[in-house]
């Protein structure tokens, strides 16, 4: 396991948790008044995850509103959840890495993580990037909203051209335009990368110029240069502003190659989608799979898996590899920032999952994947 252990954390005070309180009270303000990302689309009736004007989860579960985000952040406020540090101070180990070799790479099968959910996956000479993000918030305004603690581990600059982008959902910690439009005009001469969405997403991309999308709702399928995408279903929501939410669909990805079947979860709680996507694509070479921004537990459950559950997804799709991701990159929930890798190392040996199957990277690390036994 890779060494995630945070330098020393200095604590909280009052008096920063309530400009905390004000600036995102001013977030939330600000988000109440931004135009809509999507447009109406026409659902289908024989689809049960298609409902008047938005998109539903395949599995009942609880529901949080507005009402449920001011009772999480006044119990914060009123030390009814323990402080956390100050994020500010919170730094992982930073893996180097070599951009060189990977722009030249061509016949190793690589994955980085370049930290929260995106990845850069390089597969019979095809760059592929998991929900981009290099902003320095995960928010609409560059003045507030949450900001990284870890810079990106490999920079837009680094890259190698990238052939396929896919985007899981459209909340600004995953669906993020300024390195959206970065990646629709990067600096190889004539590349472009083609842009895979979940249904209802193409006109946020379009409104930015970007044009070579494609859409696919749960279960479709598309192909790009002997790869193949599926969207598959997962247990979320999407919401860009206050009044937009499930106005788009999200999901999960499951890309194939000859070479690699590889399982993107995005943003997810736990459900029985696992099974079924593990009955339908699976067994998978290599999972990523969400491990973080779990707690209070009574707002994530049915949203964010915590690192017992992806063992869980792990499992249910058959994974021969799983890296966990979406986590100590941005500070966005109450559990301690390097508390995840601690439980899914805890989570792992109680599953008896063999030693090095589920794993977490640096930031900015890069493996080189196994070939898939014959």
């Amino acid at each position: 396991m890779t060494n995630t252990e945070p330098v020393p954390l200095r604590p909280a005070v009052r008096v920063r948790a309530w400009r905390r309180l004000l600036r995102r009270g001013l977030l939330v303000l600000a988000l109440a008044l931004l135009p809509g990302g999507c447009e109406t689309f026409t659902p289908d009736p024989a689809k049960p995850h298609h409902v008047a004007n938005s998109f539903r989860n395949n599995h009942p579960h609880a529901q949080h509103g507005l009402g449920d985000l001011l009772k999480w952040r006044w119990d914060r406020l009123m030390g009814r959840i323990p402080p956390q540090p100050d994020p500010r101070t919170v730094r992982f180990p930073l893996a180097h890495n070599d951009p060189a070799w990977l722009r030249a790479n061509r016949e190793q099968i690589t994955l980085t993580w370049v930290g929260h959910a995106t990845f850069l996956l390089q597969v019979g000479g095809l760059n592929i990037l998991t929900d981009p993000q290099f902003s320095e918030r995960a928010s609409p305004f560059a003045f507030m909203g949450p900001q990284r603690i870890m810079p990106p581990g490999l920079a837009l600059e680094e890259l190698p051209p990238i052939d396929v982008v896919i985007v899981s959902h459209n909340h600004y910690d995953h669906l993020d335009l300024p390195s959206l439009r970065r990646l629709d005009r990067q600096w190889a001469p004539g590349h472009r990368p083609r842009f895979f969405v979940p249904l209802g997403n193409a006109p946020l991309l379009a409104g930015e110029g970007i044009d070579d999308v494609v859409e696919l709702d749960w279960w479709e399928q598309a192909t790009f240069r002997g790869l193949a995408l599926h969207a598959v279903p997962v247990q979320h929501f999407s919401a860009r502003t206050l009044f937009d939410r499930n106005e788009a669909l999200w999901a999960g990805w499951v890309l194939e190659h000859p070479r690699l079947r590889f399982f993107f979860t995005g943003d997810t709680g736990y459900s029985a989608d696992f099974l079924e996507i593990g009955a339908r694509l699976g067994p998978m070479d290599l999972s990523a799979i969400a491990i973080g921004h779990y707690a209070p537990r009574w707002f994530m459950e049915a949203m964010h898996v915590n690192p017992e559950e992806a063992v869980r997804v792990h499992k249910d799709v058959r994974s021969r590899f799983s890296v966990g991701m979406h986590w100590g990159t941005f500070p966005l929930t109450d559990e301690p920032l390097d508390e995840p890798p601690r439980r899914l190392a805890a989570a792992a040996q109680a599953a008896h999952l063999a030693p090095g199957s589920f794993i977490v990277m640096q930031h900015g690390e890069t493996r080189v994947v196994p070939p898939r036994a014959e």
